[in-house]
């Protein structure tokens, strides 16, 4: 092949591969990636939800639910409770017009005890573009007042809303109400189950639910952390905390790579990943911001904390990298932009009242923090804070967002609205 060719489809090659990433759905909890992170480079800028303005749609969701919307190509999925007739659903949408095409109930069972900024559908479906898996808590009995046990349930949907299989894979129990993302992993579904009792993490079969492994959690405490999953290390590393730790596991088989202790006793937000560093923040009941070195064996407690904060940690949130920043959300509405690879903290800024959806970046160098009066404030990480835009959706907003191309997808306390246009 003359050398002009070569050049020609090799750009050609660059010019697809960038459209398709630049295109890319949104399958699961924070995305492609499970860290928040969008390979758009010109998601919405300016919206208003009052007023209409770069609205494309947006369609009441019924019932009650803190989870995510995902999407993928034509479908955006999400699920809520339906608190009136105590059912668990899994909605399919129109990615276009935002019509509703298919509500599937997924259990009908009593209404277990929750905080009051959890909801009864917190977990995030994931698909592979074949299946829609969600996860629920069957509980034994309806409590307001009273720590409520009952049955993890994964359930498996095809796209045309027929279920294909579901599952109980372990027993529940947390005062706080239940609150667990599966993640897709080869032919894996793994979900995490720490909770006040037998804890553990389970992986299914893809295809048929069936347990193919289940790892036990020492120390049998709640915690509501969604895993991710990198190549570090010449090693496949399962990355959570949760449960008075921190620990790394082989996705394939369950068994741990490294622990570290502590640093506190409850985690919520999700690990990320700089290619360098593994970051976690926690915020109870002591608050801690940690870096680490993701390449030990065993405990690694003592030797693998490469920096450490404790101010403005947050609890809920899960944080972002953009580029060479770290950024956290504290619950209380402060956020802070540090430098990922030496933990000096650039800047705080009270943003918001309080935060409880998770951050999300774009390959333009940009952060979106949606805050729980409905209002997203846009920055631009830097040595320097810096707000580029701020926009008010009108309703309240507890549920993280997504984005895919060209368009953000936000859930209120009761719609789903799609922002902007698709590319």
């Amino acid at each position: 092949m003359p050398a002009w060719s070569r050049l020609c489809l090799g750009f050609l090659v660059l010019l697809t591969t960038t459209s398709m990433s630049s295109a890319e759905d949104w399958p699961g909890w924070r995305g492609p990636r499970g860290d928040g992170s969008s390979l758009d480079e010109q998601p919405p800028l300016k919206w208003n939800g009052s007023t209409g303005e770069n609205v494309a749609w947006k369609t009441p969701i019924p019932g009650v639910g803190h989870a995510s919307p995902i999407v993928w190509q034509d479908r955006v999925f999400v699920t809520s409770c339906l608190e009136d007739n105590d059912a668990r659903v899994l909605i399919a949408l129109d990615r276009d017009t935002g019509k509703v095409l298919w509500q599937q109930t997924v259990l009908a069972a009593p209404l277990e005890k929750r905080h009051k900024l959890n909801s009864r559908a917190s977990g995030t479906p994931v698909t592979d573009g074949r299946m829609v898996y969600v996860s629920f808590l069957e509980p034994d009995f309806a409590s307001d007042n009273e720590r409520t046990p009952g049955d993890l349930v994964v359930a498996a949907y095809n796209f045309a809303g027929e279920r294909q299989w579901l599952v109980r894979p372990g027993r529940f129990a947390s005062t706080h109400g239940f609150c667990s993302s599966p993640v897709l992993f080869e032919d894996f579904v793994i979900v995490n189950g720490d909770h006040d009792g037998d804890s553990y993490v389970v992986a299914l079969d893809k295809a048929t639910g069936d347990a193919r492994w289940k790892f036990d959690r020492k120390h049998k405490t709640r915690s509501y952390v969604t895993p991710i999953i990198r190549e570090i290390d010449g090693r496949t590393q399962l990355l959570m905390s949760g449960s008075k730790c921190v620990v790394s596991l082989d996705p394939r088989t369950g068994k741990e790579h490294w622990e570290i202790d502590g640093p506190t006793e409850q985690f919520v937000a999700s690990m990320v990943y700089n290619g360098k560093y593994a970051f976690l923040t926690a915020g109870f009941p002591d608050k801690h911001v940690l870096a680490i070195k993701p390449d030990g064996r065993g405990n690694v407690t003592d030797t693998h904390i490469a920096w450490r904060a404790n101010r403005n940690c947050s609890y809920v949130p899960s944080p972002v990298i953009c580029g060479d920043y770290f950024l956290v959300a504290s619950d209380e509405g402060i956020t802070s932009c540090y430098v990922a690879d030496t933990g000096e903290r650039l800047w705080f800024e009270r943003m918001a009242p309080h935060y409880s959806a998770s951050l999300v970046s774009t390959a333009g160098g940009l952060v979106y923090l949606l805050a729980d009066d409905g209002v997203t404030k846009i920055v631009r990480p830097g040595k320097e804070y810096d707000r580029v835009a701020e926009n008010e959706l009108g309703e309240s907003c507890y549920a993280s967002p997504a984005i895919s191309d060209g368009q953000m997808f936000i859930r209120s306390d009761r719609h789903l609205y799609a922002i902007g246009q698709r590319h």
